[in-house]
């Protein structure tokens, strides 16, 4: 059985088990239990009503949070000619199909790779590098993409991923702890939208089951689900 510790334990009398708060008196809670002395990523955990072992269950796409992550997102691109200059003016840290060859030597030194339709063929050979760190480009998720600087300032501005895991559930992160718990109402309100409108045709019966918030090192708040509903 899992042991908590002192901090752990007395944030976790902030809140009561078994009930179900509004999201911003939620959030409020998550602010007031963060204990740790770094900037605590404040977390979202959705458990949706779908079998993600059907493919026509899966539910994934993404976001941009209105607030940002409060995240600094090192951005790859793997482009050429005007499309390499795109980005570059976008913002983009790294630029250029040269990268290829790095990341075949190890380099991995990046959050977010965007790349062209036409320099798939070549990405295609790091799948086993970069697909299990979730790094490979996908054209669903806008990360396969002729519009570069688009898909560059988008994910510098607070631009997120979702995928429902095994276990139907959805993770992602909201922002700070030091944001002001209206930004991250927003945010959590942006994200909750997309979820909604992400809902496959062929889930059946109650979709948002749960939803849970928390910062990196605090417990979970339970969220009221009846909105979503």
């Amino acid at each position: 059985m899992k042991t908590h510790g002192k901090k752990y334990n007395a944030a976790a009398k902030n809140r009561t088990i078994g009930t179900a708060y509004q999201a911003q008196q939620a959030l409020e809670i998550v602010k007031t239990n963060a204990f740790a002395k770094f900037d605590e990523t404040v977390e979202a955990v959705v458990r949706l009503g779908v079998d993600p072992r059907h493919a026509d269950q899966v539910v994934r796409g993404t976001v941009v949070l209105p607030e940002g992550t409060g995240s600094t997102v090192r951005v790859l691109v793997i482009a050429v000619g005007d499309k390499a200059r795109e980005a570059e003016a976008a913002g983009a840290d790294y630029v250029g199909a040269e990268y290829l060859q790095k990341i075949k030597d190890g380099w991995l030194e990046f959050d977010v790779l965007i790349a062209t339709p036409d320099q798939m063929g070549q990405l295609g050979q790091l799948g086993r590098v970069l697909g299990p760190r979730g790094l490979m480009p996908n054209p669903k998720a806008g990360t396969v993409t002729f519009n570069v600087a688009q898909a560059v300032k988008e994910t510098k501005a607070g631009k997120i991923e979702f995928r429902v895991d095994k276990g139907g559930n959805v993770h992602v992160p909201l922002g700070k702890v030091s944001f002001a718990v209206d930004a991250l109402v927003t945010n959590f309100q942006a994200f909750m939208d997309q979820i909604i409108r992400s809902k496959p045709s062929a889930a059946k019966g109650v979709y948002v089951r749960n939803v849970s918030l928390s910062s990196t090192m605090g417990p979970g708040v339970a969220v009221d689900t009846t909105p979503y509903r």
